[in-house]
């Protein structure tokens, strides 16, 4: 739990910083409109968890090269950075969640696509005759040749860390 705090508070300050440079430094504009006079609580809801069908029906700021990057490859990253432009003025609290849902969750969805596979060990143990004669007969197939007719094939998979 303290780590998390730690993180959202690392996050904040870093937003804090990065959004002082770009007024003085870029001059870049920030909004000054409450998140809550444009939007309500299911437009939050809806940008949390289906971040690209949000943005593609809803009446977000669009358009632009790295917009459609982001759009297609970091959905949470172009919202948060979005809400940063919009609304960190007015709101930097709902700024900052947003920054650690979208680190937290392309994280997680990056770690879940590549890192969720798993991998298969096979051994092989010779089984004997098993104490009686076999009643019927059984032809190989082409994938069963290289083991015999005795050998039992035992599959252990595990999750890569």
């Amino acid at each position: 739990m303290k780590t998390i705090l730690f993180k959202g508070i690392a996050i904040f300050f870093i937003l804090l910083v990065a959004t002082s440079m770009m007024v003085d430094i870029f001059k870049t504009p920030f909004g000054t409109v409450d998140f809550f006079q444009k939007h309500g609580v299911f437009f939050l809801i809806f940008i949390t968890f289906f971040p690209r069908l949000t943005l593609l029906f809803s009446s977000v700021a669009f358009g632009g090269f790295f917009w459609w990057l982001g759009f297609f490859f970091c959905p949470r990253i172009l919202v948060a950075s979005l809400a940063t432009v919009a609304y960190f003025h007015t709101n930097p609290i709902l700024v900052t969640i947003s920054w650690i849902v979208a680190l937290g969750g392309e994280t997680l969805e990056k770690a879940g696509l590549g890192g969720g596979r798993k991998r298969f060990v096979f051994r092989t143990y010779n089984m004997g005759n098993m104490g009686g004669p076999r009643t019927y007969q059984e032809e190989p197939r082409p994938h069963t040749t290289i083991n015999n007719k005795d050998d039992a094939i035992e599959a252990e998979f595990t999750k890569r860390s």
